[in-house]
């Protein structure tokens, strides 16, 4: 299934992965995020080719994941920075680097830490419910599908079957 047509089935991560589900895509987010603006830094950072880059920043600007501000007008030149709507992917990144933290190998260490401006320690991202507050995983919530998802899964099935 080509990545245009994940985004639209009726699931909250199909239409995520059509916007951020690209590793080179990731890799820029995880940029933007320690603080890289410009297309040269982008590139170096991330090892990725410039039109593999060109091509992923057009994505997210034109996705409202990122803005392209200008910086200098002779020659014009151009910084990338993270919307609103990019910045509510920080969680997402997050949630990947503490995977990596606790399932990859890192002899001499893992490469990132974060420290809590508000209490000056180190920590980990963790999932809380926004209600109560209390941490939560897998095991900690019910999933109730749309009836446009269930129908979905449904023709799926199906579809499958036939």
């Amino acid at each position: 299934m080509p990545i245009h047509e994940i985004g639209d089935q009726s699931c909250a991560v199909a239409r995520s992965i059509a916007v951020v589900g690209d590793p080179w895509t990731l890799m820029v987010l995880r940029e933007l995020f320690l603080g890289t603006r410009r297309f040269d830094d982008l590139r170096v950072q991330t090892g990725v080719s410039p039109h593999l880059l060109s091509v992923r920043m057009r994505a997210l600007t034109e996705s409202g994941v990122v803005e392209r501000l200008p910086y200098q007008q002779k020659p014009l030149r151009h910084e990338y920075r993270l919307t609103r709507k990019g910045l509510d992917l920080w969680p997402v990144v997050m949630a990947l680097k503490a995977w990596s933290d606790r399932w990859a190998d890192w002899p001499e260490g893992r490469p990132v830490r974060l420290r809590h401006q508000g209490c000056g320690k180190v920590t980990q991202p963790q999932l809380t419910c926004h209600v109560c507050g209390e941490a939560m995983g897998p095991q900690d919530v019910d999933l109730e599908m749309s009836e446009a998802a269930v129908a979905e899964r449904v023709r799926r099935s199906q579809g499958r079957a036939a």
